[in-house]
């Protein structure tokens, strides 16, 4: 995979240069569990946001939840701000189909009613099958569908991508 896309570091650095110039004073960080969450965690820090970085379980919205069943570590959503009328960036690894972030803006609308939502992906690899586009994206590298990027994370705390 280090021949396919930069480091996972440089590419959540070029998320934090792409987002900083269009941070909102009141925006907060959301990250999809769980390779959005790291990925939100670190760009929290870089960017210095005073808000409280929020976590989204979407597992109750996602919409082949009949076909795979609940995952059985399944971690509570955690929303430590007012989603009422916040400027949200929503977090993920890798941008596939947008069934994903579909279901993460549900769950948000669940807790009120943002004055926008903008969305910051990692690597976003082509095949979206809803209109649903990313604001910030550390890299574009289309991937064939018949194989998966996956965001894991070391016992050391880094990061890694690889492709399966």
């Amino acid at each position: 995979m280090a021949d396919l896309l930069p480091d996972v570091d440089s590419l959540i650095a070029r998320l934090a240069d792409a987002i900083r110039s269009q941070l909102a004073p009141d925006t907060a960080l959301v990250g999809i569990y769980s390779g959005g969450v790291w990925i939100a965690e670190r760009l929290h820090r870089l960017l210095n946001i005073a808000t409280p970085l929020g976590m989204l379980s979407i597992t109750h919205y996602r919409d082949d939840f009949s076909r795979i069943g609940l995952h059985p570590q399944v971690k509570p959503s955690h929303l430590p701000f007012d989603v009422e009328a916040r400027h949200i960036i929503l977090v993920d690894d890798v941008f596939y189909t947008g069934r994903t972030v579909r279901g993460a803006m549900h769950e948000l609308f669940d807790y009120g009613r943002p004055a926008s939502i903008k969305l910051a992906v990692l690597v976003n690899r082509g095949g979206h099958e809803l209109p649903i586009c990313p604001d910030f994206t550390g890299v574009y590298h289309e991937i064939p569908p018949d194989q998966s990027l996956t965001l894991s994370r070391e016992n050391d705390g880094s990061l890694i991508i690889t492709l399966a």
